[in-house]
């Protein structure tokens, strides 16, 4: 009888030695899409850092497929020892909205442990497009049908399109293609009307003048484009839609192990050769506590939810 009682303290005593001694192997960072995307180029400028401070490899592996549920589904049934962590993206708070079955849970099975960086996307339009402001747009919209492309049916991209067509009560035309670039090709050449595209793809088409700006999705102006409006302050109040990357773990780490991962990736995103490296990238570094990003994913768990049901998207 005494020994059932000592047991849990065994096991207790066993797990406070192993997060003592965390991490003592090179760690796996999965990263959900494919190799040369922009989670994965800030993937792999992370785990370089993470690696270093926490004194073993972290390498990075790529598990695309399924708008990332294949690797997001691999990480939540590893082991919860903390040497398999998530690099995801947006996509994983918009996949709970878009698919009736998924082989996890997003808020039961991770520990969000960090969110490492937020990117805006710009409202663009063809250089040759009659519209020079964000008004004008949504007047010309107002009077009849104008197209928008995205990436995918919801993608961020989606979502902020139909916010924006929400907020003004306007029926926009979707058009959604395989990806960002074949999109924004097909705004450039004037087939569609307008395209909300992440920053990181659009601003060098902007600064060449083959594409206009006509607003940005953050809450506040930018400093790259201090003249450009917010899409909020067109007249879509709290309007507000990044793209994100952040760590996740498996659910059941072991708080100790969890706090070493957080303490380590913060003091990274600390790191001024990081930050301008993902500031490069069009993203802006962030570093949040793990209930930070916790409170961040819910929330974009439940925008996203309501505005794609408002849109008349439905799960699949």
């Amino acid at each position: 009888m005494k020994l059932f009682r000592l047991l849990p303290l065994a096991l207790a005593f066993c797990a406070s030695v192993a997060a003592a001694d965390y991490p003592d192997r090179a760690l796996k960072l999965v990263v959900p899409y494919s190799a040369g995307g922009a989670a994965d180029a800030q993937a792999r400028l992370v785990a370089q850092k993470l690696g270093a401070r926490l004194g073993q490899t972290v390498v990075v592996e790529n598990k695309p497929g399924a708008s990332g549920t294949i690797g997001a589904a691999s990480v939540a049934h590893a082991a919860a020892d903390g040497y398999t962590l998530l690099y995801d993206a947006t996509a994983f708070a918009i996949n709970p909205s878009l698919y009736k079955k998924l082989s996890y849970d997003s808020r039961r099975d991770f520990l969000p442990i960090s969110l490492i960086s937020l990117t805006p996307n710009l409202l663009v339009v063809p250089a040759q497009s009659p519209y020079q402001r964000i008004e004008d747009l949504t007047a010309a919209a107002r009077k009849g049908h104008l197209t928008f492309g995205t990436p995918g049916q919801g993608t961020a991209q989606h979502i902020a399109a139909a916010w924006y067509a929400q907020g003004n009560k306007l029926e926009l035309t979707h058009v959604p293609y395989k990806g960002g670039a074949p999109a924004l090709t097909d705004l450039m050449g004037g087939q569609i009307d307008m395209m909300f595209s992440n920053m990181a793809a659009s601003y060098p088409l902007v600064k060449s003048g083959k594409l206009r700006a006509l607003a940005v999705t953050s809450p506040e102006r930018i400093a790259a484009l201090p003249d450009l409006p917010t899409v909020a302050e067109s007249g879509v109040p709290q309007y507000s839609v990044y793209e994100w990357n952040g760590v996740l773990a498996p659910a059941g780490v072991p708080p100790e192990v969890a706090a070493r991962i957080e303490q380590a990736l913060r003091a990274t995103l600390q790191d001024p050769a990081l930050r301008h490296s993902l500031q490069e990238l069009g993203a802006q570094p962030v570093g949040s506590t793990a209930a930070e990003f916790r409170a961040f994913i819910d929330d974009q768990m439940e925008r996203s939810a309501r505005i794609l049901a408002e849109a008349g998207i439905h799960k699949e």
